[in-house]
């Protein structure tokens, strides 16, 4: 009896263990219920509404486990990848501004002393996923932008700042995503606020200075905008950079 309840036991054991294994490297996720909080709560300008995030924390809590409990395996697209973890990064950012709101700025979260690299809101280590723990940068630079080099990711992942590329009103899906971040990419860079383009002067984002190495990878920097820009940027142009905003891109 007791040698039957131990292989009782064992084969229970396994059993757990295979549905763990199935769940962390599951079949790609549905994002339908971040879709559903991103058209309600974000404006046509990219403003959040965390109040009213803050009403349905519930179902983003739903979406987040989600996220959590099913990690990227082999048998996903690159495409299902990418959009995986662009919709992991703006929804853990949401999130980690909801645990905190309301703040000025994104930069307001954590230590009153921020050291670069080390304790910034973007060090905070409360992403779990497929037995990891991640902060925000790992899934920007470890991650999204280490393995794909594609450097419209930059357009996708919002970093709650009203310098940052606009938040989708969508979540991201392998269905749509060169779509989305073609959209995304003209969108940023013909927007007044973040690039202010004339045939004499440029005025650009700092995202093309901070990471100007992802876009050279690709093509110039220059070519790379001109794909996207409604003004064309010559060899004769002057090229500057504007400051970046970092204030909380809540709707007023």
């Amino acid at each position: 009896m007791k040698i039957l309840t131990a292989i009782v036991g064992f084969v229970l054991i396994l059993s757990c263990n295979s549905v763990k294994s199935e769940k962390i490297e599951g079949l790609p996720v549905s994002h339908e219920l971040f879709d559903e909080l991103l058209s309600k709560y974000v404006g046509d300008q990219g403003f959040v509404d965390y109040s009213g995030f803050q009403t349905e924390r519930a179902k983003l809590q739903k979406y987040l486990d989600l996220l959590q409990s099913t990690a990227p395996g082999s048998s996903w697209s690159k495409e299902e990848e990418i959009a995986y973890w662009i919709n992991v990064y703006n929804a853990f950012t949401i999130e980690l501004v909801l645990k905190h709101y309301p703040v000025e700025s994104i930069k307001d979260i954590g230590s009153s002393i921020q050291i670069p690299f080390v304790n910034t809101p973007w060090d905070i280590k409360f992403i779990e996923i497929g037995g990891e723990t991640y902060d925000l940068n790992n899934v920007e630079h470890s991650i999204l932008r280490k393995k794909w080099k594609e450097p419209r990711i930059h357009f996708a992942v919002n970093c709650a700042s009203y310098s940052c590329p606009v938040l989708r009103r969508e979540a991201y899906t392998a269905e749509k995503l060169e779509a989305q971040l073609d959209d995304q990419a003209k969108r940023f860079i013909n927007d007044d606020f973040r690039n202010d383009i004339t045939k004499k002067e440029a005025k650009l984002s700092k995202i093309f200075d901070w990471f100007s190495g992802d876009f050279k990878n690709v093509m110039p920097v220059k070519d790379f905008i001109n794909q996207y820009a409604d003004v064309k940027i010559t060899s004769d142009t002057d090229i500057s950079y504007k400051e970046y905003d970092w204030k909380l891109n809540d709707q007023d």
